[in-house]
């Protein structure tokens, strides 16, 4: 930790007492401006080997988009701390191209593109004294606010995942460290999808290595049509509210940018107008989209009623979670006691960051909302699949919090009148009537769910996964057959018959083993090569879900690797190119040639990553051979983990090599312990 200004001067005093040799320090444009130009001129002072990135990103972005106080260039950065003896210094930038002759900058700079940014760095970590890399790029919470008042160009091109012919390697969260990749539960196992709503259009996605990003260039992401609940209306009585003789303290949590603030402002506003006293303290934290989110909302008969603006240690009357990891914190459960508080909850599952940094990361749900139950009493929460009903009545997901606004009104949670909130709405003056039709259709929901199913344009479905074995191996014997042959799905079938039937003669009482066998067996059977990628690609899905999702003339382009196409980086990686129309027709063709698939016409099947694949499938048949000769009840749960770990080789050429190094280290201790029972099983007896 060091102060705004002192980044990398604790790097002086450090460095010699470790045996690291070279640091990076990140400096945000800000704190350049303010302060840090004296860290830099310290630093080279003291000849230290240290690297600045410089963030140039023209606003404050992290505290609300101030603008930066100075007037300063990249190119006036560059020569100003040339003048102070750093040497290299690079420019790193998402349109190189946008600085011409690039006359500006100090001698010696090199502009680059930010997918060079890894091997600058690599050259940096061995170069002595202090360096610079000046990283030109708005901020994407910056690029955000700018769209949304026409003030920043928002290219008419975005990226989509084919789910089809995702592997969840998250590669592409790795490439991006983008929080706008979601999970997708499918019964083929976790895939990835994009939040076309918080989508800050960087496109960094599409250089993770895999096949299944297309990028949609024209058109526009469609939206459902409202529908208007103002026939229902009638129906609905309006609800018994609170009492505030001792003031009345409203928590709601949520994630930035969804609205969280506004409704905190719209109910300020709304027991100004009827002469209350109010106050809400908004925590934004450090991410203004994408944070967690916590306001704290006191109503009062008076101002003069009201004394500290934050709610105190098991004071809050009422908690609005919009999101539910940010209302099981501690700093929400705090405010939380049983006989006093209530809670509405919104029982959809939003990744946090963690998902950028782990691919299988998960939140808890189940645990959460016990934690919350725990402190208050099962009798006083309401959990609501708020996130789906919104988006399928509004067309939108961001209408979920005002849905949730309007529940908890009609639930008698808000010591507010109808006719203050909906004026306060309209004061707001940012889409109104979207606005209180939304809140609206959360008052419906919470006097009568029947009447919102029943509105429900088109049933959405949660996550599809089977969970009857006989279910689960029908499925994948059939895709089996569309993949290759009847064959194929024979040989599926029988292998998992086998080991349920060795299960039934173990005696064991569930039929977990078949079905980690009928799940992982299937994955290296349907192995996701050139044929494949092609045939889930042109066998109708794919376009069905691109128009489910896009409207308007827009055409496709592919952004793939073809081994015969592609030419290699500096790594000896493949690299993706961009493909236009054409590359569909290609498909298609090279789709209809999957019968020469493992025959001596295969020319893909030569390459070094389909022996490995056909080299897992007959070590996987193996194992399950020595399952059939060796296994017991007391082996059981390790055979399991053994089955399981074909679910952890993912992803596509060196991916998929880095994640079968990785998993066969861990196969080779599971086979260890596996043959280490059949000793102690001797030693016993």
């Amino acid at each position: 930790m060091t102060q705004m200004g002192g980044e990398g001067v604790n790097w002086i005093g450090q460095s010699a007492f470790t045996g690291e040799k070279h640091i990076f320090q990140n400096l945000g444009d800000g704190t350049y401006y303010h302060s840090g130009l004296l860290a830099i001129r310290q630093s080279v002072a003291a000849k230290i080997n240290i690297t600045y990135k410089i963030l140039y990103n023209d606003a404050i972005a992290m505290t609300g988009g101030q603008p930066v106080e100075g007037t300063l260039t990249a190119g006036q950065i560059s020569r100003q701390i040339h003048a102070e003896g750093v040497r290299p210094i690079h420019i790193v930038t998402d349109e190189p191209e946008k600085y011409g002759n690039h006359a500006d900058f100090a001698p010696g700079v090199t502009i680059h593109h930010r997918r060079e940014l890894d091997d600058i760095q690599r050259k940096l970590r061995d170069s002595p004294g202090v360096s610079a890399v000046i990283y030109d790029q708005t901020c994407a919470s910056e690029k955000r606010r700018r769209r949304k008042k026409n003030q920043f160009p928002d290219p008419p091109k975005r990226a989509f995942i084919n789910d089809l012919v995702c592997e969840a390697c998250g590669d592409c969260s790795t490439a991006s460290n983008c929080v706008s990749i979601i999970p997708q539960e499918t019964e083929l196992g976790r895939k990835r999808a994009i939040d076309q709503s918080g989508c800050n259009k960087d496109y960094s996605c599409v250089d993770g290595f895999c096949p299944s990003f297309v990028t949609v260039h024209g058109g526009s992401v469609k939206k459902g049509s409202p529908v208007n609940p103002d026939q229902l209306m009638d129906q609905i009585p309006l609800p018994a509210l609170p009492p505030m003789d001792d003031g009345y303290d409203i928590m709601i949590t949520g994630i930035g940018g969804t609205g969280i603030v506004t409704i905190g402002q719209i109910m300020v506003m709304a027991a100004h107008l009827e002469g209350k006293g109010a106050s809400v303290l908004d925590f934004t934290g450090f991410a203004q989209k994408g944070g967690s989110v916590i306001s704290y909302l006191r109503l009062a008969k008076t101002a003069r009623d009201l004394k500290a603006v934050r709610i105190g240690t098991g004071a809050a009357d009422f908690l609005l979670g919009c999101d539910m990891v940010v209302a099981g914190s501690r700093e929400a459960l705090r405010t939380l006691q049983k006989g006093k508080s209530s809670v509405i909850l919104n029982s959809q599952k939003n990744q946090t960051a963690q998902f950028v940094l782990n691919r299988d990361a998960d939140i808890h749900d189940g645990l959460i909302s016990h934690n919350i139950s725990h402190m208050i009493g099962e009798d006083q929460l309401d959990r609501v699949d708020a996130a789906r009903m919104a988006t399928a009545l509004m067309g939108d997901s961001i209408a979920t919090n005002m849905f949730l606004f309007g529940y908890g009104w009609q639930k008698g949670r808000i010591p507010l009148s109808l006719a203050a909130i909906l004026r306060a709405i309209q004061l707001n003056g940012v889409a109104i009537k979207s606005n209180i039709q939304s809140f609206n259709w959360g008052r419906i929901a919470a006097a009568d769910m029947a009447l919102v199913e029943q509105a429900l344009p088109h049933p959405v479905k949660g996550d599809a996964t089977l969970t009857i074995l006989d279910d689960i191996v029908a499925y994948r014997a059939e895709y089996l057959t569309d993949y290759q042959d009847e064959a194929l799905a024979r040989r599926y079938r029988d292998r998992v018959e086998k080991i349920r039937l060795l299960e039934k003669k173990l005696d064991i009482q569930n039929d977990d083993l078949s079905r980690a066998v009928a799940r992982n067996y299937f994955r290296l059977l349907a192995v996701k090569d050139e044929y494949e990628v092609a045939r889930l690609y042109t066998n109708g899905e794919f376009e069905r879900k691109i128009r489910r999702q896009f409207d308007g003339d827009f055409k496709i382009r592919f952004h793939m690797a073809p081994p015969l196409l592609s030419r290699k980086d500096r790594k000896g990686h493949l690299r993706k190119r961009e493909f236009g129309g054409w590359m569909f027709r290609a498909l298609k063709i090279l789709a209809r040639m999957r019968g020469l698939r493992g025959t001596i016409f295969d020319i893909f099947g030569r390459t070094a990553e389909r022996r490995m694949e056909r080299k897992l499938i007959c070590d996987y048949e193996y194992l399950l051979n020595e399952f059939e000769k060796t296994l017991t009840r007391e082996k059981i749960f390790t055979a399991i983990a053994l089955a399981s770990i074909p679910s952890e080789i993912r992803g596509f050429g060196h991916v998929k090599e880095e994640s079968f190094k990785i998993s066969t280290k861990k196969s080779i201790a599971l086979l260890q312990d596996y043959h280490s029972r059949d000793k102690h099983m001797v030693t016993a007896q």
